[in-house]
């Protein structure tokens, strides 16, 4: 991993990615973010789909430190690593607090 610090999270998501993410012929990978609001969590999902077959979601860790800056400095930190495309759900009208950009560009589905 070289020399990136490694707080507790990050080792679980890095733990769990490395044991479900197999390089497999027509298929897609992704990580589907979600923001609990009642709950303040935030909820890591590893997707996946093979090509003519139904998605697969499979949950991989709950991050309890309910701050942006925080979950900023662990995605950057997650795709240096892995580079897959993040879904965010549940970031409507959130920005990050480094660049001001909005989190979420679109509603997934309707509430």
């Amino acid at each position: 991993m070289g020399a990136m610090p490694m707080n507790d999270d990050l080792k679980i998501l890095l733990e769990r990615i490395r044991g479900l993410f197999k390089l497999q012929y027509r298929t897609r990978y992704w990580v589907m973010l979600v923001d609990d609001h009642f709950d303040k969590t935030y909820n890591f999902f590893f997707h996946y789909q093979r090509k003519q077959q139904r998605e697969r979601s499979i949950p991989l860790h709950a991050v309890k430190t309910y701050n942006l800056e925080y979950l900023e400095k662990l995605i950057a930190d997650l795709r240096s690593v892995y580079h897959f495309n993040i879904t965010y759900v549940g970031f409507e009208d959130e920005y990050w607090p480094s660049t001001h950009r909005l989190i979420q560009r679109r509603r997934l589905w309707d509430e």
